[in-house]
């Protein structure tokens, strides 16, 4: 039997009045995680796609989450007639909301972005959220009365259930197949079925206690002792870790090890069915992850502090286990802790005010107190300081319970502590090495479980040791910066080299030799489509020829600005500005083009605001790690660049990325009347001249100043050469109403440079 039937079928009451009470649950939370990431692909077009706006999200919902329970809570004061009413009368005022759409709010200029998303969520979506959001505890309440004796915290596997198939079917079938307006008639289509769901389990739960519906009479329910404040504070902290940790893996995985598309959703699917696996009478899988879960913690913290993209598969998968593991384990002990029925929406209220704290400290607070993703390792020891542990030590059962046994558990976490103490120091080990010395280490702090203090001390060593060291000192200079968009690194590659990454992504390389450091390098030199066409713009447009660039990077674009040009670039994070321009660490700017306007903001505002017909060229390069700006790759953005571009006029869009072959996409622009030639500028993974490989693609409506710019360009005896798209018939053009990453995601090549 499975989990879902098993929580199910020891929820089922006489008489088969189960199913509208498990469907309506069901229902409810497949709408509010339906909704969820349609919400935030329509915010694409104002917010971009950097993780840290998934994680705002994220917040909102876990806030409107809190006030549904909070408002559940409130009205289980009333008879079920009276909630009846009171709820029908909130859904049916939520739905003068609907279809679900954006409001039309401006975005702010600054750097206040990381408030203004949760606002703009809030304003459009917060209403039905709310409501859609109070049916679980509610329902399961009514269930409650309905069915007395029968345990109605099983039905929160049919809720979790239900999340866990919106959010998987949105991104494998609903996006894919469906245009945002259909989506919102769909999505408005079923909350009218779970308002009339909700109707049927009142009607169900007052015929079941004999309340005729023009009864006053109220349910009775036995009064059970309060919950003391020890236990409230306990149920929080077990709600807000598996929360935050949820976020946490979800940055660390998407900023530091892998920036696929579509990755956020494991996380989340996973901490969703972690509740349904837990919150089961009958399942000895909960008990396992209990028991499995401290050993898991140990392997995890030997990779998470990891700084570097190393083994990508391995870390990630073992981050995603972990986090399942210790959400099962850790929700397992709050259900563990559930009172009697009459405080069942107060139960789920403190669980949603954990998640609420979880999600803003992991979703706000970290991404603003720290330069890089602490907030992980930090909800990782609190993990470990709520896990139940086993009664006794490993080595008490060889030793006994007695001296010998503590003895024992004192001597492995000594070894823990001078082994971690060597690899600290001794960053220069062969990876052979250091390999032994961390297995050595995870089998020393597992012989500790059973011991808490000496567990976390175990724990806390494992981290520094397996990188958290060298993370550290690389934050106690001003080497890396953290913003609401993502991680910066600068990293100096021996004497002659100096990177930036964002996230996993070179952003930029600056060559150190004073005589070469103003030379284009990464995917920017003089053979790539945006090199080709920069060196040319004199040549193309004349001497006052004017070129814009959206994306900032280091500012390697900068240096091909010649005499007479006019330059400037557009640049949504500010952060950036003060790492290219102001830091000392990168050259180009300061020497290339210090009084170049940079405009700060998202590209598509800041173009709408640029005079029309004003740039020559525009390059296209705003890639969030490899997480891409979506919303500038739609027919409405390139509408905008029309706008902005002269007549003969041409775009370089930048698409070189590990995991979306986007050809085919620009390839499609062909319906919206853009002529496109492309680029591959290829080069070897062992080339020691800073350049990398890259394809731009150029794009303008006038095909005659595309094929002026490509003959211009093209050099047939040293191979530079331009070649037409290749369209895919299975990608249709991208727009703010649809666009879907999956037939474009290229997983083998997505693998291949994750074991890179």
């Amino acid at each position: 039997m499975s989990v879902a039937e098993q929580s199910l079928s020891s929820a089922a009451p006489a008489g088969g009045m189960r199913w509208p009470f498990v469907l309506t649950i069901f229902a409810g939370s497949f709408l509010l995680f339906m909704v969820q990431p349609m919400v935030a692909r329509m915010a694409l077009p104002e917010l971009g796609g950097a993780p840290a706006v998934w994680n705002s999200a994220m917040l909102v919902y876990q806030a409107l989450l809190l006030g549904g329970y909070a408002y559940a809570h409130w009205l289980g004061r009333f008879s079920i007639r009276q909630q009846t009413i009171a709820h029908i009368i909130l859904l049916l005022v939520a739905a003068l909301t609907l279809p679900v759409a954006l409001r039309d709010l401006a975005p702010p200029s600054d750097d206040s972005v990381a408030l203004f998303v949760p606002w703009l969520l809030l304003a459009s979506v917060g209403p039905i959220l709310f409501a859609v959001s109070a049916q679980a505890p509610l329902i399961q309440r009514w269930f409650g009365v309905a069915a007395p004796g029968v345990n109605p915290y099983a039905l929160y596997a049919a809720s979790n259930l239900g999340s866990f198939g919106g959010l998987i079917a949105y991104p494998l079938v609903v996006e894919p197949a469906l245009s945002l307006r259909l989506q919102s008639i769909g999505w408005s289509v079923g909350y009218g079925v779970l308002v009339l769901l909700v109707m049927l389990c009142a009607m169900a739960a007052m015929r079941a206690r004999r309340i005729e519906p023009g009864s006053a009479a109220t349910q009775t329910i036995p009064a059970t002792p309060r919950p003391t404040m020890r236990t409230l504070l306990l149920w929080g902290m077990l709600s807000a870790v598996p929360s935050g940790l949820m976020l946490s893996t979800t940055t660390h995985l998407t900023t530091d090890i892998m920036a696929m598309p579509l990755l956020w959703a494991i996380p989340l699917g996973l901490y969703l069915l972690s509740f349904s696996v837990a919150f089961s009478d009958r399942n000895r899988l909960a008990d396992i992850a209990t028991l499995l879960a401290p050993p898991v913690i140990i392997l995890a913290a030997g990779l998470v502090m990891e700084t570097v993209q190393q083994r990508a598969i391995m870390v990630a998968i073992i981050s995603v286990t972990m986090l399942f593991v210790v959400a099962i384990a850790l929700h397992r002990r709050l259900y563990s802790l559930r009172p009697a029925i009459d405080h069942l929406t107060l139960f789920y209220l403190v669980m949603a005010m954990g998640g609420v704290l979880g999600g803003l400290f992991a979703a706000l607070i970290a991404p603003l107190a720290f330069d890089w993703v602490y907030e992980h390792p930090i909800l990782l020891i609190a993990a470990a300081c709520l896990l139940p542990m086993p009664d006794t030590m490993p080595f008490a059962r060889l030793f006994g319970s007695g001296r010998g046994g503590i003895l024992a558990a004192d001597a492995a976490l000594a070894l823990v502590l001078g082994l971690g103490a060597l690899l600290i120091l001794r960053t220069g080990l062969p990876d052979q090495w250091h390999i032994g010395l961390m297995i050595i280490l995870f089998l020393g702090a597992i012989f500790v479980i059973g011991s808490r203090w000496r567990f976390l001390i175990a724990l806390v060593m494992i981290l520094l040791a397996g990188g958290g060291a060298e993370t550290l000192k690389m934050s106690a200079t001003d080497l890396r910066t953290r913003s609401y968009f993502g991680v910066y690194t600068v990293r100096d590659g021996g004497p002659s080299v100096r990177w930036l990454a964002h996230g996993t992504t070179l952003h930029g390389t600056q060559l150190l030799d004073p005589q070469r450091r103003t030379q284009a390098t990464s995917y920017y030199g003089p053979t790539s489509g945006v090199g080709l066409a920069f060196n040319a713009a004199q040549q193309l447009y004349g001497a006052d020829a004017s070129l814009a660039v959206v994306g900032l990077g280091t500012g390697t674009l900068a240096c091909y600005r010649k005499a007479e040009e006019q330059f400037q670039f557009y640049e949504i994070d500010p952060v950036m500005v003060h790492i290219a321009r102001d830091s000392g660490y990168f050259h180009f700017m300061p020497t290339c083009a210090k009084d170049v306007p940079i405009h700060i903001g998202d590209a598509r505002v800041r173009l709408r605001e640029t005079p029309a017909a004003s740039i020559d060229l525009l390059a296209v390069d705003a890639f969030s790690s490899d997480a891409i700006p979506l919303h500038l790759m739609t027919r409405e953005a390139f509408d905008v660049y029309a706008r902005a571009l002269r007549p003969d006029g041409v775009a370089l869009v930048h698409i070189s990325n590990r995991y979306l072959t986007l050809e085919p996409v620009l390839a499609a622009l062909r319906q919206a009347g853009w002529y496109a030639m492309m680029r591959d500028d290829w080069r070897p993974s062992d080339d020691d001249s800073g350049l990398t490989s890259s394809m731009w693609v150029a794009m303008s409506r006038n095909p005659a100043a595309l094929r002026k710019l490509v003959d211009a360009t093209t050099n047939q005896q040293t191979n530079i050469v331009w070649r037409p798209l290749q369209p895919d018939p299975k990608v249709m053009m991208w727009t703010d109403d649809y666009a879907s990453v999956l037939p474009v995601m290229d997983f083998h090549r997505a693998f291949q440079f994750a074991d890179e």
